[in-house]
């Protein structure tokens, strides 16, 4: 369960995230205002920007899946210097093909390991409270929020766009 929570559903997210995103830009053409409007956008005055909010989701899908496997050195490093949704853009589609480059039998140990990070100061969770308490909820608020922000600036998405396809059986 490890693996359909931490890449198979992070991908389908980030999937939604870059189709959101998509929409944002023809609402931005077909209104003629500058994309960097939309991505330098917040919700409120304390919150980061709708670029932030995507990079985050992007950080948060890989170092998930690379800590609960104790791959963390093989995660793609990302400056945080985009500034153009193509360069956006690209970051989300080089974390999907980091994210397809795990296999369920990467996750086996993950629910024991015990994962930390230095602003934690000495604390951790294991990896079952790590995915569940942490990664899952992280990764939902930053594309919602980014969904949010875009919603907010009048772009036509809904919740069919933030759910994506679902696997509908007959």
């Amino acid at each position: 369960m490890f693996y359909e929570l931490s890449v198979v559903q992070a991908t389908k997210m980030l999937h939604n995230l870059t189709a959101i995103l998509a929409k944002g830009a023809l609402f931005a053409e077909s209104k003629k205002i500058e994309m960097s409007v939309l991505l330098n956008a917040r919700l409120a005055p304390d919150q980061f920007p709708l670029l932030r909010q995507v990079q985050i989701a992007c950080d948060t899908a890989k170092l998930g899946a690379a800590r609960l496997t104790g791959k963390v050195d093989s995660a793609p490093k990302h400056a945080d210097d985009e500034h153009t949704l193509a360069e956006i853009q690209h970051r989300i589609a080089e974390t999907i093909t980091y994210l397809a480059s795990f296999s369920a039998s990467d996750f086996n140990d993950a629910a024991t390991q015990r994962i930390s990070q230095p602003r934690w100061e000495g604390k951790y969770l294991t990896g079952d409270e790590f995915l569940m308490q942490h990664v899952l909820p992280n990764l939902y608020f930053h594309i919602t929020t980014a969904y949010a922000i875009l919603r907010h600036n009048g772009v036509d998405v809904g919740k069919k766009d933030y759910l994506g396809a679902m696997p509908y059986k007959v």
